[in-house]
């Protein structure tokens, strides 16, 4: 039987999409990172954030201890970790470093690469398959960050299927929608019984535009109906607090949920909020009396950028 456990996500509180799975003897922990936003609306991170980021990050160390094979999808910081006890003595898939890897990813990928080799068994992950007494284990090809071509560069797939009854998890991290046809069609043809992707940005909006957007909905919608698989939306997506209403199209399906739904929790979409979080802690300023002012009296108006840098210094060193 497959047990699947997300262990850090953006609905619990931090930019990841750490996951441990389990069937059997075989137990693999994929994309064993989180991190916080250093900037969001101008503001660094809450109180909040941090501590999710504590527990998260206690939470993918305890379950690497009991992981004995270890998956990266892509070199972006949320989604692995430095530190070489995450990995040592354990089979080790990383996204090809030689193969659609943009070069702040690749440098990031040789400082990785030359910290675990010689803790584990470290291999490309780029298409690569095994067969163990419990499972079978496939890579995809690198698939699109997004849209295929993206400077974001790509990431690796993995699909994990019980042997014994054929459950079928598929973990697709950054593909967010997925938004490239080509991710599409990868996924319905692994035909996954629960799927966990990122959903499309609809926090970047603005900057990326709505066709793509609704090119990422109508994308995991297909993916939907033509599998009938249940789906773990979460990831860039939940930056966006009126996400459910921008993705009502899929929502409407019934079978999506978010991290924290997934593990029957409440949302906590910390970064989404963090502008609500830092305006319920500011100290509302004295109400000012009205009265004449001579020419040689001192301002009594605020300095609101001034004051505004006071308030993100003492929120840092909070």
């Amino acid at each position: 039987m497959l047990t699947v456990v997300p262990l850090a996500a953006d609905s619990l509180g931090v930019r990841s999409m750490a996951t441990y799975v389990e069937c059997g003897q075989t137990r693999i922990l994929i994309d064993p990172g989180a991190t916080i936003a250093d900037s969001r609306f101008n503001l660094p991170p809450s109180e909040d954030e941090w501590e999710a980021l504590g527990r998260a990050n206690d939470r993918i160390s305890a379950y690497a201890t009991r992981a004995d094979m270890v998956f990266v999808s892509h070199y972006h910081e949320d989604h692995f970790r430095y530190d070489p006890a995450i990995y040592r003595g354990k089979t080790v898939w990383l996204k090809d470093p030689k193969r659609l890897v943009g070069p702040r990813q690749s440098a990031r990928a040789a400082v990785l690469w030359k910290a675990v080799r010689d803790q584990c068994r470290l291999d490309p992950a780029d298409g690569r398959h095994v067969e163990t007494p419990d499972v079978v284990l496939t890579a995809s090809p690198p698939l699109g960050h997004g849209v295929d071509a993206t400077a974001l560069g790509y990431v690796v797939a993995l699909t994990v299927t019980d042997r014994r009854e054929g459950q079928r998890f598929v973990h697709a991290s950054d593909v967010q929608g997925p938004m490239s046809p080509v991710a599409e069609a990868y996924l319905i043809r692994e035909q996954p019984d629960l799927l966990y992707l990122s959903g499309p940005p609809t926090y970047l909006e603005t900057q990326i535009g709505s066709a793509l957007i609704d090119r990422g909905i109508e994308s995991l919608r297909r993916i939907v109906d033509a599998t009938g698989c249940r789906v773990i939306l979460d990831h860039h997506a939940l930056r966006d607090p009126s996400y459910r209403d921008r993705l009502a199209r899929v929502w409407e399906s019934g079978r999506i949920q978010t991290a924290a739904g997934f593990l029957g929790t409440t949302e906590a979409l910390l970064e989404a909020h963090r502008r609500d979080w830092w305006n319920a802690r500011r100290k509302a300023p004295a109400p000012i009396r009205a009265r004449r002012l001579n020419a040689s009296d001192p301002s009594t108006i605020m300095d609101t950028r001034r004051a505004s840098h006071r308030a993100r210094r003492e929120g840092t060193t909070s």
